[in-house]
């Protein structure tokens, strides 16, 4: 077999973060999560810059979109910012949080559709959106593979909100995490799925 050192072309194909090797994947491009546990707990030390995230929610309104606001404030603060797309939340966005989080208002998409999974695939392909968020009670395999190939075409990570219930489906997702209430008022994050990582419990504190 050829030496990756020697050979240019495999070298970049190890480094793809989509490929797995024994224990460990692929080193991949992540974002600081804003919060210092969970960037330990997740491969690479942050959010996945691309790739399908499936979090996992026994409700809406739990606090999940807190986990997103340190990264939103930089994005949207970003001299290139592009959309940070909602596609089909079940409720309305507080503005005034988002706000006095550091968050840019005029850079959040607000997507209402009948086809939520059209919609959210087209925000990835079109190249316009930094990171997009979708709310799906159900999907199938096939649906969730798709989204996972216009995230590595359109280099945008897809972070779609399903039932707890939806643990027990497989998914093609990179990462998996299953969202309860924590500790103290926070949360309770429990790593199903983690390419390049280990499976675990973190308890994070949501006051800042």
């Amino acid at each position: 077999m050829p030496d990756a050192a020697t050979n240019p072309q495999l070298e970049q194909l190890l480094q793809h973060p989509a490929l797995w090797r024994g224990r460990s994947a692929a080193a991949q491009e992540t974002w600081d999560t804003g919060f210092a546990a969970l960037d330990q707990a997740l491969p690479g030390g942050g959010w996945p810059r691309t790739g399908l995230i499936e979090l996992l929610i026994p409700r809406h309104g739990l606090g999940e979109l807190r986990l997103w606001m340190p990264l939103l404030a930089r994005l949207t603060q970003a001299v290139s910012a592009r959309w940070c797309a909602f596609v089909a939340p079940p409720f309305e966005l507080f503005a005034p949080a988002y706000a006095a989080q550091g968050i840019r208002l005029d850079k959040l998409l607000i997507v209402r559709a009948p086809q939520p999974l059209w919609a959210l695939e087209q925000t990835l392909l079109s190249g316009a959106c930094d990171i997009s968020f979708c709310w799906m009670a159900r999907a199938q395999p096939r649906d969730l593979r798709r989204l996972g190939l216009a995230t590595e075409q359109g280099r945008t990570p897809a972070v779609v909100f399903r039932p707890l219930a939806a643990e027990r489906e497989s998914s093609p997702a990179a990462l998996r995490i299953a969202i309860e209430a924590g500790p103290a008022a926070g949360l309770r994050l429990r790593f199903i799925k983690s390419r390049g990582g280990t499976r675990g419990v973190v308890d994070l504190s949501l006051s800042r």
